[in-house]
């Protein structure tokens, strides 16, 4: 049990009553669904591994059936020529951990780091690319401040603080971990997530005035960038995070710090969405307000603005560079159905890949290292507490046959694959013409 399974048990906190209990059967069907990602032409797969799953009482005792599974997915994947990248916490965090202090306790540090250790020994003489937490912000801003996430606590501000600090310092101890138990020399990020700051002009002002506000830290939330990455890759908190949050921040030692900053290969981070932002008459800034009608998808924080990676590829790599960066999520969430025809037709998805990668484009012909790109996700699945109605998927899955299909999306990213990008504009691939594809 994770603290996802409690929540679904309480009514009305997932939409529709739905669980996570079987979602799409990728633990029944991974060689099925390795199979579809082969069709598709994935060079790499980033999946997670759920903690409970190998350890259920999150330390000690290692469960054989679960561990094994991952064993097994692996060599599917490679013998596929498919590498495996491996997130090592994404949400699930053990229920009999949870009823130990969950994050609070201190010693999640040291449960962090037997837990990475445990999947370092079994996995890491096939898997060189790991990160170790998936969006921390979400976690702990939705799970531990405001309640909408499991494990759905409100905890005052300084107990908040205090559990997002054993998680950044979690976090070091799971990269010495893998360092020390990985036979193959693992290459280690990890996954925060942003909204992109994306100046309304390239004036020096408006883009100083963005950069500023992508940095900046925010009181009352954890929806803070440099809160979170500048620990990691500097080693220290912002300096102006102590009077933010005033007397709600804790003293942190010195020897934190240092566990926390450990030394990292990539920059990795998640970006769906983006906001407009410009340099005001009194020198401070301004948010452009939303225009009604503007293209969102299923859920509302998806507002859809082509030129977040780019933006937040730069502002990463000039605070944070230099170092390999990895967009380890880009994805648009739509209603999306079999259509009569026995396709699924999404041409807003294509769009939006197309338009966010134009930025991609860009940010390499600037000379900054973008070296990857993750869409999210590969098949329609459990998306936390929105249930199943907002679908991220290129594979479509009927949650009641459990029938894949692959969106019309998933075969134009196969022609973008095969061309190494060439066909990144949509005007460029028509995709009526999968529908005579052979290997469909």
């Amino acid at each position: 049990m994770s603290v996802w399974d409690m929540m679904c048990q309480w009514p009305g906190k997932i939409y529709g009553g739905e669980t996570g209990d079987d979602a799409c059967e990728h633990y029944y069907r991974y060689r099925e669904d390795v199979a579809e990602m082969k069709t598709i032409g994935l060079e790499t797969y980033r999946f997670s591994v759920s903690w409970p799953r190998v350890l259920p009482d999150g330390i000690g005792k290692v469960n054989a059936k679960g561990l094994e599974f991952y064993d097994r997915l692996v060599d599917c994947l490679l013998e596929a020529d498919i590498e495996p990248w491996v997130t090592l916490f994404h949400w699930d965090y053990p229920l009999a951990l949870y009823q130990k202090g969950g994050w609070l306790n201190r010693d999640s540090v040291d449960w962090f780091g037997e837990y990475a250790s445990v999947i370092g020994e079994a996995l890491g003489d096939r898997v060189s690319h790991w990160m170790t937490l998936n969006e921390p912000q979400c976690f702990m801003g939705n799970g531990h401040l405001w309640g909408s996430h499991a494990p759905g606590d409100k905890l005052p501000m300084p107990l908040a603080l205090k559990a997002m600090h054993h998680a950044l310092m979690a976090h070091g101890n799971g990269v010495l971990a893998l360092r020390k138990h990985c036979e193959l020399k693992p290459k280690i990020g990890w996954a925060p997530n942003c909204s992109a700051a994306i100046p309304v002009s390239e004036s020096a002002e408006d883009v100083e005035t963005a950069r500023k506000d992508f940095f900046k830290v925010s009181s009352g939330t954890f929806f803070n960038n440099s809160l979170w990455s500048d620990p990691v890759y500097l080693g220290r908190y912002p300096e102006e995070a102590a009077e933010v949050f005033g007397a709600d921040w804790p003293d942190f030692d010195d020897g934190d710090m240092t566990l926390i900053a450990q030394p990292l290969d990539f920059i990795g981070y998640n970006c769906y969405s983006g906001y407009l932002i410009k340099a005001s008459p009194n020198g401070g800034s301004e948010s452009i307000a939303a225009v009604p009608g503007e293209p969102v998808g299923t859920l509302d924080w998806l507002k859809v603005m082509p030129d977040s990676l780019y933006w937040a590829s730069r502002m990463f790599a000039e605070r944070y560079g230099p170092k390999p960066i990895y967009i380890t999520e880009n994805g648009l969430c739509n209603t999306d159905w079999v259509s009569s025809d026995g396709a699924v037709h999404d041409p807003q998805r294509i769009d939006y890949i197309s338009s966010y990668l134009q930025g991609v484009k860009r940010a390499v012909s600037e000379g900054i290292d973008v070296s990857g790109y993750f869409y999210w996700s590969i098949f329609d699945n459990f998306e936390w507490a929105e249930g199943y109605r907002s679908r991220f998927g290129l594979v479509h899955v009927d949650f009641g046959t459990q029938k894949r299909t692959l969106k019309d999306s998933a075969w134009w990213y196969r022609n973008l694959i095969q061309t190494n990008g060439e066909s990144l504009d949509v005007k460029e691939y028509d995709v009526n013409l999968l529908v005579a594809d052979p290997v469909r």
